[in-house]
């Protein structure tokens, strides 16, 4: 793997599926002592519950330390420069997890870095969302290679994330959104130069398209963090994109629901959907511990996880 992880084109098909090995052994294998004396920096621009909760937990339960820091704390780019922030905590920490409001922020943040410097989440992807997801699909399926995911909504960071990720791991990848807020063109372009598994991109307008026969459908909230002034045109953009129990019966019998959470019931998602039997938002939510372990592990312990003595 590269040192650093800002997009899930910086890794290869065969990263994504050892990933998610490595989560499975640390899921079974609990607390393991594999990152003792290592320390975490969280630079938050953006307050979230699964992502510090996840990374704060995943470091604990592998013997090392997180330590958070808020805007205030840090203010990027304003009481100091990026790359000055990047030089300091280097010289503190083995490792920066950062949840920016700019993908630029945590390019530079990993150009000045010496030390990893991992996505948490930016503008343009959600690298640690997609492979919880991954993971989460691959323990209700057995597989990825050949499944079709439908993603309803907002073309955001989360949707490419996923774009990328599936055109990795071989699987197929269809997106439903309104005219205007499609997948970006510079990520489309990227899914199909990095797919070499044969997986099928399809874009439409259409949910009912999207959904048909599909094996996984997701959906995201239709107004992000930093658009509120956005939100009622957004609603009226996306009437007709709410996955309901009439859109899911589209899917295939055993389709699975996602989201990333949080949801906005009875928004993107129908009263009441989320809790049903096809929902795996829980899962996908406890999976962001344990891929971000192993990814973790993978980035500050070396390539091999010794997971021999602790069963």
């Amino acid at each position: 793997m590269k040192k650093d992880l800002l997009s899930i084109s910086d890794l290869s098909g065969v990263d994504i599926h050892s990933l998610m090995s490595d989560a499975r052994e640390l899921k079974a294998a609990g607390w393991v002592s594999l990152l003792e004396r290592k320390t975490l920096a969280l630079i938050f621009e953006k307050p979230s519950l699964r992502t510090r909760v996840s990374f704060e937990v995943a470091m604990r339960q592998l013997g090392g330390h997180a330590i958070y820091l808020s805007p205030a704390e840090v203010g990027l780019g304003q009481r100091e420069s990026v790359a000055d922030v990047a030089r300091v905590l280097s010289r503190y920490v083995d490792a920066i997890a950062a949840r920016t409001m700019s993908h630029r922020t945590l390019e530079a943040l990993a150009k000045h870095a010496p030390v990893p410097v991992i996505n948490a989440l930016s503008d343009l992807e959600h690298p640690c969302q997609a492979l919880a997801d991954l993971l989460t699909i691959y323990e209700k399926k057995g597989e990825l290679r050949g499944l079709t995911l439908a993603f309803i909504g907002d073309g955001n960071n989360v949707a490419h994330s996923l774009l990328l990720a599936a055109s990795l791991a071989g699987m197929n990848f269809r997106i439903a959104s309104p005219p205007g807020y499609a997948v970006k063109d510079e990520v489309l372009n990227l899914a199909r130069r990095c797919d070499d598994s044969g997986a099928e991109i399809f874009c439409t307008s259409e949910p009912r398209l999207a959904v048909s026969g599909a094996d996984v459908v997701y959906t995201d909230v239709w107004t992000s963090m930093g658009q509120e002034a956005e939100a009622e045109q957004r609603r009226q953009a996306f009437a007709g994109y709410q996955v309901n129990s009439e859109l899911l019966s589209l899917a295939k019998r055993d389709a699975i629901l996602m989201h990333p959470l949080p949801a906005h019931h009875g928004e993107e998602v129908a009263e009441g959907i989320a809790y049903g039997p096809q929902s795996v938002v829980f899962d996908q939510a406890e999976n962001r511990l344990h891929l971000q372990k192993a990814l973790l592990v993978r980035m500050l312990g070396g390539l091999e996880i010794p997971l021999a003595g602790y069963r």
